[in-house]
């Protein structure tokens, strides 16, 4: 049976990272299990066919349990299923949400976490096209540039919000997030630059990096309480692998929780109605699911106005205080993008552009289950999207809001006609019920094994898993709350930080065997 330094469960946004830093230094061996494909699929690498990858093989395809308070439907929620993990699929956004999103963090019981103590790991992974700066770097492996080839229409959202008084806010990432400006995305040369392609690609031939693709951890391997390695399948066959100091589970929202509790970590007396063998009680595990809800204004047109092949196809965007309380992380944000981004059901032409308003943080949080023992099965998950009518109310002032913005004159040069909500649905009632059903997840699910000191962490500040040893959990999970934001920056920036976690532990630990030893 073969040993490693290090395992990594999941080449995700997160986990390449972590695979990469750890491999650095070339005495230390690490295994890398991703349980999708390599990233080989053609469109990966096109910014603007990032939709048509949705619902693909190389996304896991998931879908939430009958939604209560969105009129029972299940909410499709795409999750990558190959080398990059989400990174691979997704809009190439890069946002690293709000400092006071990490200042609340640190807040929460989690020191080390605060804006300050984390904006040095957003600047160690950047290159950032516009060049250094105190909020930026240029060393980093993952490529930050502005979309080539904006369409003339993204500039006439950003001029309609100036002239309805939002500040113009060259980066979203720097001084301040609030204003409109345009999003910068995770592109190079034209291309797609996923955790994939910037983290693991270029290390690949490392002698002391094995990646295995097509292998689904299945359970996580205890002698006590320490863990001591981990059981995959890889085509058709049952494997195990030992580690020799820590597993890093990599596996995201849905699936890293459902591997705990395989594996006996969880809520004691869900396990054991299912027959789990207890590890330890973590009540917390798969608990304060929490994710980020979008509903969209869409316009067609007889002109084009479609996206440069180079562009992601949301161009701009607008964050902003529904209540005007500067205090606090913007609740609301705005995507616009030369589009056409409607609910399924809306018959439109091929030519128009979309506004969406996105709430930052909603009030409910759900959950992730057990659908069966079969590790092979999807993770179970409700999100309780919408259950509080003070979400719902901020949707429609969003609605209310980009319809403004819309009917400003800038526009006159795209004559165009709204297709969705509809220019029939007026009221609050007409455009709550368009919201229940039409309304869309942003794919931004975190929080299921969050990091803290209370009885419902699942991780202390460094990461490491109550109550057993050799154990992290390195993703977007570990959040305590959601970003105001996309989460795939964010994301980045937790591996990068855990990287470092593990390395002084792995100093700290050869320092008391020396000390031991003599």
């Amino acid at each position: 049976m073969t040993h490693y330094d290090y395992i990594v469960i999941g080449a995700g946004s997160a986990g390449c990272v972590v695979a990469n830093r750890l491999t650095e230094d070339m005495t230390t061996t690490v295994l890398l299990l991703e349980a999708g494909n390599p990233d080989t699929k053609p469109e990966i690498q096109i910014p603007a066919k990032c939709i048509s990858l949705l619902g693909t093989e190389v996304d896991w395809s998931y879908f939430s349990e009958p939604e209560p308070y969105l009129n029972n439907r299940k909410m499709f929620c795409s999750r990558g299923k190959v080398l990059g993990g989400s990174s691979s699929i997704n809009f190439m956004m890069y946002v690293r949400g709000n400092p006071d999103n990490y200042d609340r963090w640190q807040a929460l019981g989690n020191p080390g976490w605060s804006y300050q103590d984390v904006l040095p790991y957003f600047k160690k992974s950047e290159n950032q096209q516009r060049g250094a700066s105190e909020y930026h770097g240029i060393n980093g492996e993952l490529s930050v540039t502005d979309i080539v080839s904006r369409a003339i229409v993204s500039q006439k959202f950003v001029d309609a919000c100036v002239a309805m008084g939002y500040d113009h806010n060259p980066d979203f990432n720097a001084e301040q997030q609030e204003g409109v400006g345009y999003y910068q995305l995770t592109v190079k040369d034209g291309k797609r630059h996923s955790a994939a392609a910037a983290f693991l690609m270029p290390i690949l031939q490392r002698p002391n990096l094995t990646t295995m693709t097509g292998a689904l951890v299945t359970r996580l391997l205890f002698e006590g309480t320490r863990t001591v390695g981990v059981e995959y399948l890889h085509e058709g066959m049952r494997h195990q692998a030992r580690v020799n100091s820590e597993v890093i589970l990599s596996a995201g929202a849905f699936d890293s929780p459902k591997l705990l509790m395989l594996s006996g970590i969880g809520d004691a007396e869900y396990l054991q109605a299912l027959g789990i063998p207890v590890v330890v009680h973590l009540p917390g595990v798969g608990q304060n699911l929490q994710d980020h809800i979008l509903v969209t204004v869409v316009h067609e047109t007889t002109q084009d106005v479609h996206p440069a092949i180079t562009s992601n196809g949301i161009e701009a965007g607008l964050f902003l205080h529904s209540q005007g309380n500067l205090d606090v992380a913007p609740d609301l944000q705005l995507f616009f993008g030369p589009i056409l981004f409607a609910p399924p059901g809306y018959a439109h032409s091929d030519s128009g552009f979309t506004g969406a308003v996105s709430l930052t943080c909603l009030q409910n949080t759900g959950s992730v289950s057990l659908r069966s023992l079969d590790p092979q099965d999807t993770p179970m998950f409700r999100m309780n999207y919408l259950q509080s009518q003070a979400d719902v109310q901020k949707l429609v002032e969003g609605i209310k809001l980009i319809r403004q913005l819309f009917q400003n004159s800038v526009f006159d040069e795209f004559p165009s006609q709204e297709i969705a909500p509809g220019a029939d649905v007026q009221s609050d009632e007409a455009l709550e019920t368009y919201i229940r059903n039409g309304c869309s997840t942003v794919w931004h699910p975190v929080g299921t094994c969050k990091m803290g000191i209370d009885s419902m962490a699942v991780v202390d500040p460094e990461l490491r898993v109550h109550g057993v040893v050799g154990l992290r959990v390195v993703d977007a999970s570990i959040m305590p709350t959601v970003t105001t934001g996309n989460t795939n920056a964010p994301t980045i920036m937790i591996g990068e930080k855990a990287a470092d976690l593990i390395k002084t532990t792995g100093i700290v630990s050869q320092q008391i065997s020396s000390a031991i030893a003599r």
